[in-house]
């Protein structure tokens, strides 16, 4: 390289990491700086464990859920992305957990909600796993039919000690796009 290849390099690199702190002290949240509370190590142990947490912690009658358990199941930053259809496409809406359950606390504090994974696959490479989770949501535990269907597509991190939620990303079913049969069972 020449020297003036290596000083534009420099002052590249030194830019991009000056960039987002310049930013932060602008006033911009920072999205690593919401503190999580610590998890139940039975929690966070495994892939199979950390899925069977979320979808306890969301689901039961109407009534409180325990907010607080389900925060220790993410990574600061992480975000929750439904998808929405309307008459005038596909739309995401964007989510931090804290803002999920502002969305949904009072709407769970009225009603029974009980979503289960009905099928699992799951992709890892690295430190990047991918979990397509097939889920049923019902009104009642008991319900004989679900009131939906779809698909939660989790990304989750392992740092070691333990395992994040990336981010949860998912799509209802539809009758023109229904759930392929690959995601209806339990993959690992």
């Amino acid at each position: 390289m020449t020297p003036r290849t290596v000083r534009l390099c420099s002052v590249a690199l030194s830019l991009a990491i000056a960039a987002p702190r310049a930013l932060y002290a602008q006033g911009a949240a920072e999205p690593d700086s919401v503190a999580r509370p610590a998890a139940a190590r039975a929690d966070v142990e495994s892939i199979a464990a950390i899925m069977s947490a979320v979808y306890d912690v969301i689901s039961g009658p109407a009534g409180p859920r325990n907010w607080q358990r389900f925060y220790s199941l993410f990574v600061p930053g992480a975000r929750l992305i439904p998808t929405r259809h309307d008459s005038s496409g596909t739309h995401l809406h964007t989510m931090s957990p804290e803002q999920f359950v502002q969305r949904t606390g009072q709407i769970l504090q009225r009603e029974g909600f009980f979503e289960r994974e009905i099928g699992r696959e799951t992709n890892s490479f690295g430190a990047v796993t991918q979990v397509f989770s097939a889920y049923a949501s019902r009104h009642g535990a008991d319900d004989p039919k679900p009131f939906a269907r779809g698909i939660n597509s989790f990304q989750l991190f392992n740092d070691g000690t333990r395992w994040y939620i990336v981010t949860i990303y998912w799509a209802a079913e539809t009758p023109d796009n229904p759930i392929p049969d690959r995601y209806l069972r339990i993959a690992h």
